[in-house]
């Protein structure tokens, strides 16, 4: 019988390694001037220096260098006075100039480490991912396989190569190897390629984008017995561009490694590809031996030696560490680790934090950011931040603490702000939204309500306080939902000879 997760778990002990490869958002790409922006027609943003053409030298991007050492501090690293680049030699079919320019030996920062925390079954637990190096190096160009099935190469009619990728700066953040985990190995992973995130995001160094391909994951683990201080032969899934796939990925590769070891099969040290669909992985190309890449030091640029001085006031450009900042708005908001998850993984923090910062009740921020934005987010398919800002958000909050706006008017203005009606104050102004207020309007209201409901108004009258909303209702449906229910019920109360 086949193990299942839990059962691998109890007789092998997982041992993950994570490479997370990282786009930075600089406007050129690492060694010329052609543009990084995302989406452009194929091949429409390149030059002799990323086509790799004869006689073309590179310049490396400044800022590229600044970001990797703010993530390099940002991740506990140690800066190298001296570091260099190297020609990695491979074939890649959609790296024109058939080499990659990066680090080998000498990479910009190394020796780092980044702690998280995780749910056990103890209670909240944290675990210490030392990060073995970062370094700098471009990224390739990208295929596409047309034809087939699964848009893989293998059973493809042809294949299209787009250079406009091939050269964007990118970040390789290598851990060293993470043990201890035990079956807790998903959600370390998971744990640690969140917070990374969150870490880059704040840096402002990445859109950290993972289903564009800005921010990529390999996921390398391998099993031994549990006791038996041995490291079995790993397997590296390639490129998992989701937080719930780095998850899954690696509950799929314990689960087939394990049934393999049970039945006696070897552990073939390969690269493998995570299907979504099913959570498991297939064979890519077997890695039996280290590849030689017969990296040497790339003669065309010169080493890079950062100052010491610049190191510091870098670091101290540095903003607050994520885990920290969320613990700190947390405790501020007065709200629970649930809701403060919601907000994380939906990527609404910040924008929360500035409604919130511009006068808006948390909780009414939270609430409306998180429940009729996002669905209207959702319908639209966008991001919600795209649909309406801070600003917007906190006015129309604001409005409704005035009386000015109901619940059910917030909503309206909402939409029209998001369809383009302007600002909240002209949606009311054009859509005629404002609440009504004026006691007399209120009162011709709600004697048509009780004229029509004779029998519930006398229930209110004899004590069936309840039953008046039957006619608060009706009040509502009367003034197209634009009347102030508190005020409708305080002023039907004391016609009814109920209120205080």
């Amino acid at each position: 019988m086949a193990l299942n997760y839990d059962q691998a778990v109890a007789k092998y002990e997982p041992t993950l390694g994570l490479e997370v490869h990282v786009e930075l958002n600089t406007h050129s790409k690492m060694f010329c001037s052609c543009s990084t922006e995302f989406g452009a027609e194929p091949n429409t943003q390149t030059c002799p220096v990323c086509l790799g053409l004869p006689g073309a030298l590179p310049v490396v991007n400044g800022k590229a260098i600044e970001s990797s050492i703010l993530i390099g501090l940002a991740l506990n690293c140690s800066i190298a006075p001296f570091s260099r680049f190297a020609r990695k030699n491979y074939f890649y079919p959609d790296m024109p100039k058939n080499f990659q320019t990066s680090q080998y030996d000498e990479p910009i920062c190394v020796n780092g480490y980044l702690d998280v925390e995780i749910e056990t079954d103890e209670g909240a637990k944290q675990f210490r991912v030392e990060i073995e190096r970062v370094h700098m190096e471009e990224d390739t160009g990208k295929s596409l396989h047309v034809g087939g099935a699964t848009g893989r190469i293998h059973g493809a009619d042809y294949s299209l190569l787009d250079y406009n990728r091939a050269g964007i700066p990118l970040v390789e953040i290598v851990t060293k190897i993470v043990g201890g985990t035990g079956k807790y190995a998903p959600q370390v992973a998971r744990a640690y390629v969140t917070e990374l995130r969150d870490i880059l995001r704040s840096l402002q160094v990445s859109d950290v984008k993972m289903e564009q391909g800005s921010m990529r994951c390999d996921v390398n683990l391998s099993l031994a017995p549990i006791g038996s201080g041995a490291l079995g032969t790993r397997s590296e899934t390639k490129n998992v561009n989701s937080l719930r796939s780095v998850e899954r990925a690696v509950v799929g590769e314990v689960v087939r490694q394990a049934n393999r070891l049970e039945t006696g099969e070897r552990i073939v040290q390969e690269t493998r590809h995570f299907l979504e669909e099913s959570g498991q992985t297939r064979p890519g190309r077997s890695k039996e031996q280290a590849e030689d890449y017969r990296y040497f030091p790339e003669p065309d640029l010169v080493p890079v030696v950062p100052n010491s001085e610049w190191i510091e006031v870098l670091r101290a450009t540095l903003p607050e560490k994520p885990s920290i900042r969320r613990k700190r708005l947390q405790d501020e908001w007065n709200v629970s680790d649930k809701e403060m998850a919601s907000l994380v993984n939906a990527g609404l923090l910040n924008v929360v934090e500035a409604t919130i910062s511009l006068g808006a009740d948390p909780a009414r921020a939270r609430s409306w950011w998180l429940g009729e934005i996002s669905r209207l987010a959702n319908e639209k398919e966008v991001d919600p931040i795209s649909l309406i800002s801070a600003s917007q958000v906190a006015e129309v909050i604001q409005l409704i603490e005035a009386g000015e706006l109901t619940d059910k008017l917030a909503r309206q203005v909402v939409e029209g702000v998001i369809a383009g009606g302007g600002t909240p104050v002209q949606v009311i102004a054009q859509r005629g939204l404002k609440v009504v207020s004026d006691d007399s309007a209120l009162m011709i209201a709600i004697e048509a309500a009780i004229a029509a409901q004779p029998d519930t108004a006398d229930r209110v009258r004899g004590g069936n306080i309840p039953a008046a909303g039957a006619l608060i209702g009706a009040v509502m449906k009367a003034t197209g939902g634009q009347a102030d229910a508190a005020k409708v019920r305080e002023l039907l109360l004391k016609h009814l000879g109920k209120g205080e």
